[in-house]
Protein backbone atom coordinates (compact mmCIF):
# COMPACT_ATOMS: atom_id res chain seq x y z
CA UNK A 1 0.00 0.00 0.00
CA UNK A 2 2.88 2.26 0.89
CA UNK A 3 4.59 1.74 -3.01
CA UNK A 4 1.01 2.38 -3.87
CA UNK A 5 0.44 5.59 -2.20
CA UNK A 6 3.80 6.88 -3.17
CA UNK A 7 3.54 5.79 -7.01
CA UNK A 8 -0.16 7.45 -7.43
CA UNK A 9 1.06 10.62 -5.51
CA UNK A 10 4.54 11.48 -7.54
CA UNK A 11 2.09 10.34 -10.89
CA UNK A 12 -0.34 13.04 -9.72
CA UNK A 13 2.59 15.68 -9.24
CA UNK A 14 4.38 15.20 -12.38
CA UNK A 15 0.91 16.16 -14.06
CA UNK A 16 0.18 18.80 -11.49
CA UNK A 17 3.17 20.55 -12.52
CA UNK A 18 1.29 21.01 -16.41
CA UNK A 19 -1.85 22.05 -14.56
CA UNK A 20 -0.29 24.78 -12.36
CA UNK A 21 1.83 25.66 -15.23
CA UNK A 22 -1.23 26.41 -17.37
CA UNK A 23 -2.89 27.76 -14.68
CA UNK A 24 -0.72 31.01 -13.84
CA UNK A 25 -0.09 31.01 -17.62
CA UNK A 26 -3.23 30.94 -18.94
CA UNK A 27 -4.60 33.33 -15.99
CA UNK A 28 -2.21 36.09 -16.95
CA UNK A 29 -1.19 35.65 -13.19
CA UNK A 30 3.09 35.71 -14.82
CA UNK A 31 5.31 35.47 -17.66
CA UNK A 32 6.89 32.04 -18.87
CA UNK A 33 10.03 33.33 -17.87
CA UNK A 34 9.31 34.12 -14.37
CA UNK A 35 7.50 31.27 -13.96
CA UNK A 36 10.63 29.07 -14.67
CA UNK A 37 12.74 30.57 -12.37
CA UNK A 38 10.91 30.55 -9.37
CA UNK A 39 9.68 27.12 -9.81
CA UNK A 40 13.38 26.16 -10.17
CA UNK A 41 14.68 28.31 -7.39
CA UNK A 42 11.81 26.89 -5.06
CA UNK A 43 12.35 23.24 -6.56
CA UNK A 44 15.93 23.74 -5.88
CA UNK A 45 15.43 25.13 -1.71
CA UNK A 46 13.23 22.17 -1.25
CA UNK A 47 15.13 19.72 -2.32
CA UNK A 48 18.22 20.92 -0.81
CA UNK A 49 16.32 21.07 2.35
CA UNK A 50 15.06 17.26 1.59
CA UNK A 51 18.72 16.26 1.03
CA UNK A 52 20.18 17.72 4.57
CA UNK A 53 17.51 16.29 6.61
CA UNK A 54 18.73 12.43 5.44
CA UNK A 55 22.35 13.13 6.13
CA UNK A 56 23.96 15.16 8.19
CA UNK A 57 26.90 15.91 5.77
CA UNK A 58 27.54 19.45 5.88
CA UNK A 59 28.60 19.77 2.29
CA UNK A 60 27.02 21.52 -0.55
CA UNK A 61 23.98 19.24 -2.49
CA UNK A 62 25.74 17.50 -5.30
CA UNK A 63 25.36 17.88 -9.32
CA UNK A 64 26.74 19.24 -12.28
CA UNK A 65 26.48 21.66 -14.90
CA UNK A 66 25.94 19.57 -17.56
CA UNK A 67 23.00 17.77 -16.21
CA UNK A 68 21.97 21.35 -14.63
CA UNK A 69 21.48 22.56 -18.20
CA UNK A 70 19.70 19.93 -19.74
CA UNK A 71 17.12 20.54 -16.54
CA UNK A 72 17.26 24.30 -17.77
CA UNK A 73 16.86 23.30 -21.01
CA UNK A 74 13.56 21.38 -19.82
CA UNK A 75 12.28 23.87 -17.37
CA UNK A 76 12.23 26.93 -19.26
CA UNK A 77 10.64 25.74 -23.03
CA UNK A 78 8.52 23.64 -20.85
CA UNK A 79 7.11 27.21 -19.12
CA UNK A 80 6.98 29.00 -22.64
CA UNK A 81 5.21 25.58 -24.78
CA UNK A 82 2.34 25.83 -22.20
CA UNK A 83 1.89 29.73 -22.85
CA UNK A 84 -0.38 28.00 -26.66
CA UNK A 85 -0.98 24.27 -25.46
CA UNK A 86 -3.61 22.69 -23.65
CA UNK A 87 -2.74 20.66 -20.08
CA UNK A 88 -2.64 17.15 -21.88
CA UNK A 89 -1.87 18.63 -24.71
CA UNK A 90 1.38 19.51 -23.47
CA UNK A 91 1.48 16.29 -21.23
CA UNK A 92 1.24 14.21 -23.85
CA UNK A 93 3.94 15.53 -26.44
CA UNK A 94 6.07 15.70 -23.07
CA UNK A 95 6.05 12.49 -22.09
CA UNK A 96 5.97 11.02 -25.26
CA UNK A 97 9.38 13.04 -26.61
CA UNK A 98 10.76 11.78 -23.20
CA UNK A 99 9.97 7.87 -23.81
CA UNK A 100 10.88 7.87 -27.24
CA UNK A 101 14.42 9.76 -26.51
CA UNK A 102 15.10 7.08 -23.90
CA UNK A 103 14.34 4.15 -26.49
CA UNK A 104 16.37 5.48 -29.02
CA UNK A 105 19.19 6.08 -26.99
CA UNK A 106 18.77 2.53 -26.13
CA UNK A 107 18.91 1.76 -29.59
CA UNK A 108 22.02 3.86 -30.19
CA UNK A 109 23.61 2.44 -26.69
CA UNK A 110 23.81 -1.13 -28.58
CA UNK A 111 19.75 -2.47 -27.91
CA UNK A 112 17.98 -4.07 -31.15
CA UNK A 113 14.32 -3.55 -30.65
CA UNK A 114 12.19 -6.06 -32.33
CA UNK A 115 9.68 -5.89 -34.60
CA UNK A 116 7.15 -5.35 -31.67
CA UNK A 117 9.34 -2.80 -30.78
CA UNK A 118 10.02 -1.34 -34.11
CA UNK A 119 6.06 -1.23 -34.50
CA UNK A 120 5.38 0.77 -31.20
CA UNK A 121 7.78 3.25 -31.84
CA UNK A 122 6.42 3.67 -35.33
CA UNK A 123 2.57 4.13 -34.18
CA UNK A 124 4.22 6.16 -31.20
CA UNK A 125 5.94 8.86 -33.70
CA UNK A 126 2.67 8.37 -35.65
CA UNK A 127 0.40 9.53 -32.94
CA UNK A 128 2.82 12.63 -32.75
CA UNK A 129 2.84 13.48 -36.11
CA UNK A 130 -0.82 13.44 -36.18
CA UNK A 131 -1.50 15.37 -33.05
CA UNK A 132 0.79 18.07 -34.92
CA UNK A 133 -0.38 18.05 -38.61
CA UNK A 134 -2.30 21.39 -39.61
CA UNK A 135 -6.32 21.55 -38.76
CA UNK A 136 -8.35 23.41 -36.76
CA UNK A 137 -7.40 21.28 -33.48
CA UNK A 138 -3.82 20.88 -34.52
CA UNK A 139 -2.05 22.81 -31.38
CA UNK A 140 0.25 25.84 -32.08
CA UNK A 141 3.49 24.40 -33.59
CA UNK A 142 6.08 26.88 -31.90
CA UNK A 143 4.87 25.26 -28.50
CA UNK A 144 4.19 21.65 -29.82
CA UNK A 145 7.76 22.35 -30.79
CA UNK A 146 8.74 23.86 -27.28
CA UNK A 147 7.37 21.28 -25.71
CA UNK A 148 9.04 18.42 -27.73
CA UNK A 149 12.28 19.81 -26.72
CA UNK A 150 12.07 19.77 -23.23
CA UNK A 151 11.04 15.97 -23.34
CA UNK A 152 14.35 15.51 -25.37
CA UNK A 153 16.01 17.54 -22.41
CA UNK A 154 14.32 15.72 -19.68
CA UNK A 155 14.75 12.17 -21.62
CA UNK A 156 18.99 12.77 -21.66
CA UNK A 157 18.55 14.19 -17.99
CA UNK A 158 17.17 11.61 -16.78
CA UNK A 159 19.48 9.03 -18.38
CA UNK A 160 21.83 10.95 -16.88
CA UNK A 161 20.67 10.96 -13.73
CA UNK A 162 20.68 7.06 -13.36
CA UNK A 163 24.61 7.50 -12.45
CA UNK A 164 25.09 6.46 -8.55
CA UNK A 165 24.34 8.61 -5.97
CA UNK A 166 21.76 10.07 -3.41
CA UNK A 167 19.06 11.09 -6.48
CA UNK A 168 17.77 14.03 -4.20
CA UNK A 169 21.08 15.78 -3.12
CA UNK A 170 22.13 15.38 -6.87
CA UNK A 171 18.74 17.10 -7.80
CA UNK A 172 19.06 19.61 -5.25
CA UNK A 173 22.36 20.63 -6.66
CA UNK A 174 21.28 20.62 -10.40
CA UNK A 175 17.94 22.88 -9.39
CA UNK A 176 20.42 24.68 -8.03
CA UNK A 177 22.93 25.06 -10.91
CA UNK A 178 19.81 26.21 -13.17
CA UNK A 179 18.66 29.27 -11.04
CA UNK A 180 21.76 31.56 -12.76
CA UNK A 181 20.63 30.09 -16.25
CA UNK A 182 17.03 31.21 -15.62
CA UNK A 183 18.20 34.88 -14.45
CA UNK A 184 19.35 35.62 -17.46
CA UNK A 185 16.26 34.15 -19.63
CA UNK A 186 14.59 36.67 -16.93
CA UNK A 187 16.74 39.61 -18.22
CA UNK A 188 16.09 38.45 -21.45
CA UNK A 189 12.23 39.03 -21.10
CA UNK A 190 11.92 42.07 -19.05
CA UNK A 191 10.09 44.16 -20.77
CA UNK A 192 7.28 41.89 -20.54
CA UNK A 193 7.45 40.93 -16.69
CA UNK A 194 4.41 40.42 -14.91
CA UNK A 195 3.81 38.66 -11.51
CA UNK A 196 1.32 38.77 -8.82
CA UNK A 197 0.72 36.93 -5.82
CA UNK A 198 -1.08 34.61 -7.15
CA UNK A 199 1.58 33.82 -10.10
CA UNK A 200 3.88 33.36 -7.32
CA UNK A 201 1.92 30.80 -5.33
CA UNK A 202 1.43 28.33 -8.29
CA UNK A 203 5.06 28.91 -9.53
CA UNK A 204 6.19 28.07 -5.90
CA UNK A 205 3.58 25.12 -5.73
CA UNK A 206 5.11 23.62 -8.98
CA UNK A 207 8.90 24.19 -7.80
CA UNK A 208 8.45 23.29 -4.19
CA UNK A 209 5.73 20.48 -4.03
CA UNK A 210 4.97 19.13 -8.00
CA UNK A 211 8.53 18.91 -8.84
CA UNK A 212 10.77 18.62 -5.55
CA UNK A 213 8.34 16.73 -2.92
CA UNK A 214 7.36 14.77 -6.24
CA UNK A 215 10.63 14.02 -7.15
CA UNK A 216 11.40 12.47 -3.70
CA UNK A 217 8.29 10.26 -3.75
CA UNK A 218 9.15 8.86 -7.51
CA UNK A 219 13.01 8.13 -6.13
CA UNK A 220 11.35 6.32 -3.27
CA UNK A 221 8.83 4.43 -5.15
CA UNK A 222 11.73 3.63 -7.89
CA UNK A 223 13.66 1.62 -5.55
CA UNK A 224 10.54 -0.89 -5.52
CA UNK A 225 9.63 -0.89 -9.27
CA UNK A 226 11.78 -2.28 -12.93
CA UNK A 227 12.68 0.14 -15.42
CA UNK A 228 9.55 -1.52 -17.50
CA UNK A 229 7.00 -0.72 -14.86
CA UNK A 230 8.47 2.84 -14.05
CA UNK A 231 8.12 4.01 -17.41
CA UNK A 232 4.92 2.34 -18.15
CA UNK A 233 3.61 3.99 -14.99
CA UNK A 234 4.64 7.38 -16.36
CA UNK A 235 2.09 7.36 -19.53
CA UNK A 236 -0.64 7.82 -16.96
CA UNK A 237 0.54 11.17 -16.20
CA UNK A 238 -0.55 12.46 -19.68
CA UNK A 239 -4.27 11.57 -19.55
CA UNK A 240 -4.07 12.22 -15.34
CA UNK A 241 -3.09 16.00 -16.68
CA UNK A 242 -6.01 16.25 -19.57
CA UNK A 243 -8.52 15.06 -16.87
CA UNK A 244 -7.21 17.74 -14.55
CA UNK A 245 -7.61 20.30 -17.32
CA UNK A 246 -11.31 19.59 -17.98
CA UNK A 247 -12.36 19.18 -14.65
CA UNK A 248 -10.37 22.48 -13.01
CA UNK A 249 -9.75 24.74 -16.39
CA UNK A 250 -12.61 23.45 -18.01
CA UNK A 251 -10.19 22.68 -21.55
CA UNK A 252 -11.93 20.95 -24.07
CA UNK A 253 -11.00 17.32 -24.99
CA UNK A 254 -11.03 16.76 -28.84
CA UNK A 255 -10.92 13.69 -30.97
CA UNK A 256 -7.52 14.42 -32.49
CA UNK A 257 -5.94 14.51 -28.68
CA UNK A 258 -7.74 10.93 -27.82
CA UNK A 259 -6.61 9.43 -30.94
CA UNK A 260 -3.21 10.79 -30.76
CA UNK A 261 -2.88 9.93 -26.85
CA UNK A 262 -3.95 6.37 -28.10
CA UNK A 263 -1.58 5.79 -30.48
CA UNK A 264 1.43 7.41 -28.53
CA UNK A 265 1.20 5.90 -25.10
CA UNK A 266 -0.20 2.23 -26.86
CA UNK A 267 2.97 2.60 -28.91
CA UNK A 268 5.64 3.21 -26.30
CA UNK A 269 3.72 0.73 -23.82
CA UNK A 270 4.17 -1.50 -26.59
CA UNK A 271 7.76 -0.79 -27.23
CA UNK A 272 8.32 -0.67 -23.19
CA UNK A 273 6.70 -3.85 -22.38
CA UNK A 274 8.81 -5.66 -24.97
CA UNK A 275 12.07 -4.40 -23.86
CA UNK A 276 14.37 -7.17 -22.13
Amino acid sequence: MRLVALTAFALLMFAANSLLCRMALHGGNVDAASFSLMRLASGAAMLMLIARSRTKDPRPSRGDWRSAFQLFLYAVPFSFAYLGLTTGTGALILFGAVQLTMLTAAWVGGERPSTIQWTGVVLALGGLVYLLLPGLTAPPWREASLMAVAGVAWGFYSLRGRSGGDPIARNAGNFLRTVPMALVVLLLWWPDLRVDGRGVALAVASGALASAIGYAAWYAALKHLTATHASVLQLNVPVIAAVLGLLLLEETLTWRLVLAASLVLGGVALAVLRRR
